[in-house]
This record gives structure tokens, C-alpha cells and sequence, in this order.
């Protein structure tokens, strides 16, 4: 199985939906997930991601399915390190979580970094570690003790439409990543396209494997611009 998570266009995240250049990225993101002939969609909740999941559905004659839990992680991401002030953890500067040694926190110990300690993160990939465990269950794949049991050889491709935050938290949980080290490396753009294969081994076990991780191709292919999130032009 191929899992494909892509990140809702361009937001306007007062009212939950897509600035006109957001309507734009999720017709061309559309388009790319209809060439990978997705068989099966999926959609967090929100606005943003529900309406970037739109055009893929209509391109390939498909209906959404909502996952309740894969809505964005909010107030958990707070935090008030280093001045007090309590702000996203995506908003802080990326060193700050490797700072003074920080970069040798295992897996378990990255929720003690300084910047993530103080929030509720733990809590949040937890959360998310046990419904996307739940959701790749009923695909064919059942965590146990580290890998994941092949309860069917599922060779779909499936897509889940989402948001950055919850993406770098699952593929925390996935990938067994340092959380810190996630957010200190890795990020993902509007509509960029992350690629997860669960390899149907014959021994009847797997692990999830990192293909690409926030592909803009499409937008490129498109003539749009390839700025990642507003701001950094690629």
C-alpha cells in the first residue's frame, strides 16, 4: 500500500478555508493525485483540508471520507519557551530545538526538549499515534510491538488530505523520529505530497517507508509558484 498525505493549499485560517492561490494548489495537487490513480480518499475535518481534497475527488469520480482525528493539532503546540510568550512550536527558530546537546534526545526523551516541553505534544502524538494506528488497521496493517502485522496484502493507494503539524507528528510515530528532531528538520508545504509504502513482505510483516516527503511537482507543472508556505521561493 502507498499512503499519501498532502497538506491543505495556501490558508486562510481565520475562517477554515483557501485563499484564491490555495484553490488554485489543491486543482493542481487534484490533478497529480488522479495521475497516481488513487484508489481510496480521505479528509481531515477542517475546511482547508475538505476543500484541497475537492478537486482530486472530482478528477477521479470519487466521494471523501472524513477522519475525525486527523484535524490539525491546535493549543497542544503551545509553547513558552524561550521568552515567556506562548506561540506555536512551528513558529519557533529551528535551532532551538537542538541547542545545548539537545540533538542526542532519544525518541522517548524528545518530549523533555526545552521547546516541546512545556506543551502538550505528547499528549497530541499519542492522540494521533492510536487513531492512525486504528485507521491502518481497517487498511490491512495492525501495529504490533514496533512493526506492523500484514492482515492483507492491500495494494491500493490511498490518499489523506491534511494538515503540516499532524503530518510531522504521524510521521514522528511513524518513522519513529525524535519529535524534536522532526520539527527541527523536516517541514511541509501547501499541498506538498508525502508518499508512505507498507512493503507487503512475505514474511507477513512491515514498517512504514518514507518515499518523498512534500513533493511540489505538480505546482510546477502547473506554472504555479513554487514559494514554500508563502515565503521561501524553491
Amino acid at each position: 500500500m502507498l499512503l499519501y498525505l498532502i497538506r491543505h493549499g495556501d490558508p486562510i485560517y481565520e475562517n477554515d478555508t483557501l485563499t484564491k492561490r490555495g484553490y488554485e494548489q489543491a486543482e493542481a495537487v487534484g490533478k497529480r493525485i488522479a495521475h497516481s490513480k488513487i484508489d481510496r480518499i480521505f479528509t481531515s475535518p477542517m475546511g482547508r483540508a475538505v476543500l484541497t481534497a475537492v478537486p482530486a475527488c472530482r478528477y477521479l469520480n470519487k466521494q471523501y471520507s472524513v477522519e475525525e482525528w486527523a484535524h490539525e493539532i491546535l493549543d497542544e503546540r503551545l509553547t513558552t519557551y524561550p521568552n515567556g510568550v506562548r506561540q506555536s512550536i512551528s513558529m519557533l527558530d529551528n535551532n532551538l530545538f537542538r541547542e545545548n546537546g539537545q540533538e542526542d534526545l532519544s525518541y522517548d526523551e524528545a518530549f523533555s526538549a526545552k521547546a516541546i516541553a512545556p506543551t502538550e505534544m505528547k499528549k497530541a502524538v499519542e492522540f494521533i499515534k492510536t487513531n492512525g494506528d486504528i485507521f491502518l488497521e481497517k487498511l490491512g496493517y495492525k501495529y504490533e510491538n514496533g512493526v506492523y502485522k500484514i492482515l492483507r496484502k492491500n495494494e491500493e493507494k490511498v490518499a489523506l488530505f491534511c494538515h503540516a503539524a499532524m503530518t510531522r507528528a504521524w510521521l514522528s510515530s511513524l518513522l519513529h523520529f525524535p519529535l524534536h528532531l522532526v520539527w527541527s528538520g523536516l517541514d511541509i508545504t501547501h499541498t506538498g505530497v508525502t508518499i508512505i509504502e507498507f512493503a507487503n513482505h512475505e514474511s507477513g510483516y512491515t514498517c512504514p517507508r518514507c518515499l518523498c516527503i512534500s513533493d511540489t511537482s505538480h505546482l510546477y507543472k502547473e506554472g504555479l509558484d513554487l514559494l514554500h508556505n508563502n515565503k521561501i521561493e524553491m
